[in-house]
């Protein structure tokens, strides 16, 4: 079980990390935006003051990063915590407050086709070789002696794990999450508007995974909503009916929630599933 954290901070984050692995979590996550305080450097303050939790982001909305930088970080990040990054990757929320910087790229496909490159690039960069990758908005041309200034290849091999944005069903969002470890299920109706997922979603995702995914890594289904309102019994009912739809995190969201509100809810504890 994890959580994603209410935008804050630096050392907010650190104290709310500290207290959900004390509390007995398995993972800390939290947003980026296009105005906020840095998730990687608040992650950073995170990894100091905890050992076990998995820390991560959900999610970078990768227009707003060229992906050799995000590569360096998150090599720095996965090293200083010794190997407990997961990268959540997305095309980015216009809506949160892009208008604000015209200049960057608001377009629907060309976000997307920047989201995949940014997957490709990291891959090849975290296996520290030299390559050409020509993209429509990335172009690498690294040698030998470029890979001689590479920062060392992260603690978890094959890559950092990525987990990226997937909307159920549509074709191209769902081909995209097949190059990744994990898939932050969204779900879409024919309107192209939000909706429910349900657990029969989560069975067909993970179909879908097993038939087409090529890669032998584990690979993660996450979900996300919020519990807090439930009875107990309700909780552990509605977890294991996801669990057994094949979802392997449930994160609870506390946005929106004060650091006051949010260390009380981690000091209850994760929930249980038996």
């Amino acid at each position: 079980m994890g959580v994603v954290l209410p935008y804050g901070s630096a050392r907010s984050t650190a104290r709310l990390c500290q207290a959900a692995e004390a509390a007995g979590w398995a993972g800390c996550y939290i947003g980026d935006a296009i105005w906020c305080e840095d998730p990687m450097i608040a992650l950073t303050a995170a990894a100091m003051v905890t050992q076990r939790i998995r820390l991560g982001t959900l999610i970078i909305p990768t227009p707003l990063r060229r992906p050799w930088k995000i590569a360096s970080e998150s090599v720095a990040l996965d090293r200083l915590s010794e190997g407990r990054l997961t990268l959540g990757l997305g095309a980015g929320a216009v809506w949160m407050g892009w208008q604000a910087f015209p200049d960057e790229v608001t377009d629907t496909r060309a976000r997307a086709e920047m989201l995949d490159e940014t997957i490709d690039i990291l891959t090849l960069l975290y296996q520290r070789q030299p390559f050409d990758y020509n993209g429509q908005h990335f172009h690498l041309k690294l040698t030998q002696l470029d890979v001689m200034h590479y920062p060392p290849q992260p603690v978890q091999q094959p890559r950092i794990p990525l987990w990226v944005v997937g909307l159920w069903p549509r074709p191209r969002s769902m081909q995209r999450v097949l190059k990744a470890d994990g898939v932050i299920l969204e779900k879409r109706a024919e309107t192209g508007q939000e909706a429910d997922l349900t657990p029969a979603d989560v069975r067909d995702v993970r179909a879908f995974v097993q038939a087409e995914r090529t890669l032998t890594t584990p690979f993660d289904i996450v979900v996300q909503g919020q519990t807090a309102q439930l009875t107990p019994i309700q909780r552990q009912e509605k977890l294991l009916e996801w669990e057994a739809s094949g979802a392997t995190w449930w994160i609870e969201n506390l946005i929106g929630l004060s650091e006051a509100e949010a260390l009380a809810r981690l000091a209850a504890g994760a929930p249980q599933l038996t």
